[in-house]
Order: C-alpha cells, then structure tokens, then sequence
C-alpha cells in the first residue's frame, strides 16, 4: 500500500518505497533510528528490501516484549534471536530454498523474469513496462566481467507527459536540456567540461575609466575580444568541439565558440556534471584561457539534440567504449509523482539485476520463503536445551508478518491465509505463497514470484542485529543541563529613559 508523506518542506512524496519513506521522516526516538539506519544499511549494499527490515524489526520487537512479560531476561532472548538470525541465513543457501537459478544474464526474457516481483511491488500497473525497460538498459551496459556491473551506468530521465508504457530507451546518457548555441549534432566529439562558467575571469580591483573621444571607446573592448578569442582558439586547436560548462556562458564567449563551430552545453547540476565525466572520461578543467591539458579532455561518439515528446534531450552515446558505456531510461508520465515514483521503482530493479550478476539464486516469492523459514526454525528451536528455544520460536513467527500483511492489504482474512499455507507447506508444497487476487493459495515458483537470496539474507541480519541492539539496551540517557526548572523570561526595560519608572 502508498504512504502519502509530506516533509518538513511541504513536498508530497505518494510511494510505497519503505528507503524513500524513512528518508523524508523526522525519526526523534532513539531506539527508532537503530532501525532506521539498518534500512538505510540495506538500501546502500543492496538497493532493495528495505520494506522487510522495518517490518521484521518490529516484529521481532513486539514478539520480544511478549517474551518479557513472560518473564524471560534479555539476555535470553539476545542469545535466541542471534541463534535463530544464524541459522537463518543458513537454511536459505540450500537446494530446497532456491527456487530459481539464472544461467544467463545475457537473456531478456531471463532477468524480466526474476525482475518482475521487484517491480510488482511498486508499480503493479506497468511492471510489465518497465521490466522489460529495466532488463535492455542493463544487458546493454554490461561489461565483460558482469561482476563488474555498475548500477550508476544505468540513467533515469524523467520527461512529463504521455504515460508510463511510453517510456523509451536510449543508448547514452542523457539530460533534458536544450543545446545554448546553433550546432545541434557532432560526430567524434571532443568534449571539454567546466566545472564553472565560460567567460574570462573578473579583475580583483575596480576602477574608473575615462574616455574622451569614439575611438577610445571602439580601442577599450579590443583588448578583452582579442584575450578571448586566443582562449576559445587554444580549445580549438586542441581539437575540442563540444564545450560543456557548468554555470553562466558570457556573451562574448559564445559569440566566439559559434565562430569556431563548436557546441555549447549547459549543465547546471553537478551530479550530471560528475556522472557525464565518467562517461566521456574528462576531468573539469577550471576556466576558460588557464591553459588546455589534452589528457583532462573527454571523447564521445556522438552528440546529438533529440527531442522527445516536445522536450529537447541532450545525448551523449558511446557506441565503441565498453567501459563507459550508458543507457538511459526515458521514463514518461502525467505527474512528477508517478516519475519520481518509477525511477525509485527502476532503481531497485537495477539494484536486482547487479546482485543477480554476482549470485544467480532466487528464492520464492509471496511469502512462501518466509513460511519454509517460519516452519525450519520451529523445528530448530525445538531442539534448543535452555530457555532460548522460546526466543527462537518466536523469532521463527516473527517471519509470519510478510505473508500477514500481503493478504491484509489484498483484503483477506490474514489468520485464515496463513493457517491454509502452514497446512500446504506441512505436506511438502513449500513454494507455495499469498494470492493477491484470489483467497487460494499460489505456487510462486510456477509463477515466477521470486526475490533475491542475497536480499532477503542480508535484510535479516541488518533487522536482527537491529532488534539485538536495542534489546541490550537497559536504560536511555537523554543529555539535557542539569538543575531545576527555568524561570519564564522576564522584560527589561525598554531603554533607558525607562529605567527609573
């Protein structure tokens, strides 16, 4: 389900990305940030999963309190949640978990598929969409060793207007800006970017200047052209033919850079600037006539003007170098929401597909995986001697709280849903999982529903070494100065003449 939060701001956010939630909240209580940071843990390693740690964390919580009231110390519950966390992890690498395992991540209708359920609980609309989007952009940018994938070398663009299934690809990186002078499309680009504005820099010292007759002041600005001019033909002569710059380009800079025939780019933003760096392999250089160092220059194939949907984009396509080759996402829509939406959507799906490059195995989906858990550690902490078998065992339903809550905002009878999948995975048909649509029961497996191993692993260690934090916590220390009450303030006088009444 959405959440509609409003930020200190005042901007709306309408998602349902648990990373994005905790990020624009104000989190004051202490125990709190512990999970808060867990989420932010998982979102940094692993791009996804953020919502399983909030929830599993508190339910460890809430189970924990129960095992308090019964009388268990926290040492004991400490010691069962780190035993159950382990053996967790354990049970997950095996054969009867995994429920899917990529051979080629090469293949579209593959990686489209161990997508899908990232997507779908996002954006259940248009998964179909944008999986397939999601899957082009990264086989398109995947460098020989697919270790080495980098999640930044896949691009969102976000253009308002049209729909979401009208979201395009376009292999490069590109910014939805207009091109500042005439030259619109250039071919083996020679690129050089300015982390500042192009122009001449100001004298240190102002002064007065005066002039008596026309050819003074004809004679005055001659001096400032002919500085300029040598500059833009130094960047001329190093081969350069695409100026990026990062601030202001002055009139007499531009009329120059037109003269020698080369495209002018404005890039105000300084992540784009840093990402576009990457990509054409430039360093920003500091200002226009300090001088031209042809190792700081970038190579492009092709810089080109396009115009989608009535906005024009700046491209800049790699066609030769594997390295820093990008793909950019198009994504169209009717509100900035619903784009800001599906970038963050686009982000854990790439997020995916990179950890899907370093370890192919998918376990089951809607719940099911959370069930065959819930049902091994039962078993586990049968077998426990001391009073930990009680912290393990309700460890082990904590794990309840995902299938729980996907038939709660499908609109089931959560108790009743869960009761019917116990029974289902006590005869064996262990990939069974939560029906959104229907009361009945699904084989995720069958249907594709997977998540991934490393996300689900790593996403029960951050909530369970969460929850054990807080456990051993016995007292919360608020730093506040010492001594009594303060007194209101009072008024003084308001000047002097006031003092003596």
């Amino acid at each position: 389900m959405n959440k509609m939060v409003v930020n200190h701001l005042d901007k709306l956010y309408v998602t349902s990305d648990a990373a994005t939630i905790l990020k624009e909240l104000e989190v004051n209580h202490p125990a709190a940030k512990i999970i808060v940071k867990a989420t932010q843990q998982q979102e940094a390693e692993i791009g996804d999963g953020t919502n399983f740690v909030v929830s599993f964390s508190g339910e460890l919580m809430k189970n924990a309190e129960d095992l308090l009231r019964m009388g268990l110390h926290t040492s004991n519950i400490i010691e069962g949640y780190k035993k159950a966390g382990a053996k967790a992890a354990e049970l997950l690498q095996n054969d009867n978990f995994i429920a899917y395992k990529v051979v080629d991540v090469t293949n579209i209708e593959e990686v489209s598929r161990c997508i899908a359920s990232c997507i779908m609980s996002k954006q259940r609309s248009y998964y179909k969409t944008i999986t397939n989007l999601i899957a082009k952009a990264c086989i398109n940018v995947l460098p020989k060793v697919k270790e080495m994938f980098n999640v930044d070398n896949v691009r969102v663009a976000k253009i308002l207007g049209l729909g979401v299934t009208d979201s395009t690809i376009v292999n490069g990186f590109v910014i939805p800006r207009n091109a500042e002078g005439n030259v619109r499309h250039v071919k083996k680009a020679v690129i050089a970017l300015f982390n500042g504005g192009v122009d001449l820099p100001k004298t240190e010292t102002t002064g007065t200047v005066l002039i008596d007759k026309a050819d003074e002041l004809v004679n005055y600005s001659k001096t400032e052209e002919a500085l300029m001019e040598k500059a833009v033909k130094e960047l001329a002569d190093a081969g350069v033919n695409v100026v990026v710059s990062g601030g202001a380009i002055g009139d007499l800079a531009m009329h120059f850079l037109e003269r020698f025939n080369m495209m002018v780019v404005k890039v105000p933003s300084k992540f784009d600037a840093r990402r576009l760096c990457a990509a054409v392999r430039a360093t920003p250089l500091l200002q226009l006539g300090a001088g031209i160092d042809k190792n700081k220059l970038g190579h492009c194939d092709i810089v080109t003007i396009e115009e989608i949907g009535s906005t024009k984009c700046l491209v800049f396509k790699q066609e030769t170098d594997e390295i820093s080759k990008l793909s950019t996402i198009v994504v169209r829509g009717s509100t900035q929401n619903i784009l800001d939406d599906v970038e963050r959507a686009i982000d854990d799906g790439v997020n995916v597909y990179k950890q899907m490059c370093i370890d192919g195995r998918f376990l089951a989906g809607a719940g099911a995986s959370e069930l065959q858990l819930c049902a091994e550690l039962e078993k586990f902490g049968a077998e426990q001697p001391g009073l930990e078998q009680y912290s393990v065992k309700k460890y082990a339903q904590a794990f309840e709280v995902i299938p729980r809550t996907l038939a709660e905002n499908a609109g089931f009878d959560a108790m009743k849903v869960v009761t019917n999948l116990h029974a289902l995975h006590s005869q064996g048909k262990t990939f069974h999982g939560v029906n959104i649509d229907e009361l009945e029961p699904i084989d995720a497996k069958e249907l594709n529903i997977l998540d991934h191993l490393s996300v689900k692993k790593r996403a029960i260690e951050f909530a369970t070494n969460a929850v054990t934090t807080i456990l051993s916590v016995d007292q919360i220390i608020m730093q506040k100065a010492a001594g009594g009450p303060k007194l209101p303030k009072q008024d003084g006088p308001m000047d002097q003449a006031d003092e003596g009444f």
